[in-house]
């Protein structure tokens, strides 16, 4: 089964740091760009970041750009999301996805495969 999955939520306090990490299980993710994504309850899904095949390209929400950073290492097929200066309004589950293309364009539509997110808490 070709599926991909989350590790690394929690619950922290604001101001501290996360990293989740995102592997696959069935297929490469050295091949696809990646994407993270998030969904606080009653909202929509939103996307958070993307990264290209080869790590080359990274795009950033705006809410999170200067505190999160999108990586991969491709020898040992993850991709991590480190997450610092966490506030409370950053409290969602995250996902991560992967999308047949080696550029770094992640719209939420058009991913492939789809973890089944990991609980970030943000809270005092």
């Amino acid at each position: 089964q070709l599926q991909v999955v989350e590790s690394g939520g929690g619950l922290v306090q604001p101001g501290s740091s996360l990293r989740l990490s995102c592997a696959a299980s069935g297929f490469t993710l050295a091949y696809y760009a990646v994407g993270w994504f998030r969904q606080a309850p009653g909202k929509e899904r939103e996307g958070v970041s993307c990264i290209s095949s080869r790590g080359g390209t990274t795009t950033y929400a705006e809410a999170v750009k200067g505190r999160f950073t999108i990586s991969r290492d491709n020898t040992n097929g993850t991709v991590y999301l480190q997450m610092n200066d966490l506030k409370p309004e950053d409290t969602a589950v995250y996902f991560c996805a992967a999308r047949d293309v080696r550029i770094g364009s992640c719209p939420v539509d058009r991913m492939d495969y789809w973890g089944k997110g990991t609980l970030v808490t943000v809270s005092s």
